[in-house]
């Protein structure tokens, strides 16, 4: 294997996609993660888009091996155990305490295996009265305060519609797995407890609003796509029906965006002359600007950008997205094999390392499908493996 985590081991017991993905960075960047799934249907994550392809999971799954293991049963907990033993992460996503209802606590674990690192992620952390909540990014991406602060003035607080709380989790909890590994290494020999929930890395990401509100009550509202730091920011549709992405806050590009759409005018008024005026009278420069950008073309508009070396873009979609040279050049989307739907496209691994780069080795594999080798390299032999298989064990 290659990869910067070459010879890393990882033992992936969790379940959708916050743990998963945690699991999946380690694999691209080299790292033989085995993935632990109840036998009786497997990660849920297999069951989304099911019509498709299982693509949620050919995706979140990939570069990792496929074992079937109960975990609710003592014999199952035994191999848990028995893989631990040789692992230098574990992670887990259930709910805080299952896996001491299980015996397989840290205190059991850091006694088979004192230099694993155990990654445990939850919705809401290890202890705090809401411990025992369900995990679901929902949830947490309502009571971050990142929907609060999402949407139009005037319309409901806006959910993404993508697992933004799981994927920022995700990061989040590389990095600590990364920084336990450098601590076992270079400094204490031993691994510890991650305690990665999803609601503080979401929290974390709004930025300085917690001490905006203790110094002088400060509440973020929503207002679309303006910003309440510069002016003019948003999307505004062409006449072809297209959008355009544009963020001119700094005096410079402000008057060169409203000398190109034929608005100079704009900047002699002292509503409009300085950015925090603008930001002030951000709904005028809206209607101002949607008028003006309304009356021309997509394309002549990315004209004028370029011409005037403009701070904005056009609003892609998936279908932009797979078609952009920028995108092309850098293969930035790849087609892994796959042997029920010949291939898979999803985005190459990131960032991107020069000497040591990550790479994705295959699309998520089917249930079980490496049982066979993983609990052969324990010691099981052929008829210990069927045995277990028939007992419902793996």
């Amino acid at each position: 294997m290659n990869g910067a985590l070459a010879g890393l081991r990882v033992i992936d017991c969790s379940r959708l996609i916050a743990g998963g993905v945690l699991a999946t960075i380690l694999a691209d960047h080299g790292a033989d993660v085995v993935k632990v799934e109840n036998p009786r249907g497997g990660d849920p994550l297999r069951t989304w888009l099911r019509e498709r392809g299982e693509l949620w999971w050919k995706v979140y799954a990939r570069g990792k091996r496929a074992i079937t293991l109960n975990l609710a049963h003592p014999r199952g907990q035994a191999l848990l155990r028995r893989l631990a033993r040789d692992a230098d992460v574990l992670v887990e996503n259930f709910l805080p305490g299952t896996f001491e209802r299980w015996g397989l606590g840290w205190d059991v674990l850091s006694a088979e295996n004192p230099r694993l690192v155990f990654a445990r992620v939850s919705g809401w952390g290890q202890d705090g009265p809401y411990r025992d909540r369900p995990g679901f990014g929902t949830m947490v991406e309502a009571m971050s305060g990142f929907a609060a602060a999402t949407g139009p003035a005037d319309g409901p607080p806006t959910l993404p519609s993508f697992p933004m709380a799981d994927m920022v989790a995700a990061l989040a909890g590389t990095a600590a797995v990364l920084a336990a590994l450098r601590h076992r290494d270079q400094i204490g020999g031993r691994g510890q407890v991650l305690d990665i929930s999803l609601y503080e890395p979401l929290l974390s990401v709004l930025g300085p609003a917690a001490a905006e509100y203790a110094l002088d009550g400060t509440i973020r509202t929503r207002h679309g796509n303006q910003s309440d730091n510069a002016s003019p920011r948003g999307t505004y549709r062409t006449r072809d029906g297209e959008w355009v992405a544009l963020s001119a806050s700094t005096p410079a590009s402000a008057k060169a965006l409203f000398d190109g759409l034929g608005l100079a005018d704009l900047m002699r008024d002292s509503r409009f002359a300085t950015n925090d005026a603008r930001v002030a009278h951000n709904d005028l420069v809206d209607q101002a600007l949607s008028r003006a950008i309304g009356a021309r073309t997509l394309d002549e508009m990315l004209h004028l950008f370029e011409t005037l070396d403009l701070t904005a873009s056009p609003v892609y979609d998936i279908a932009d997205i797979a078609k952009d040279p920028h995108v092309l050049a850098r293969s930035i989307l790849v087609d892994v094999p796959d042997a029920d739907l010949g291939a898979v496209r999803m985005t190459a691994p990131t960032p991107r390392l020069a000497d040591t780069p990550a790479s994705v080795r295959w699309a998520g594999p089917p249930l079980g499908a490496h049982n066979r080798d993983v609990y052969a390299a324990l010691g099981l032999s052929d008829a210990e493996i069927d045995d277990l298989k028939r007992d419902e064990i793996i």
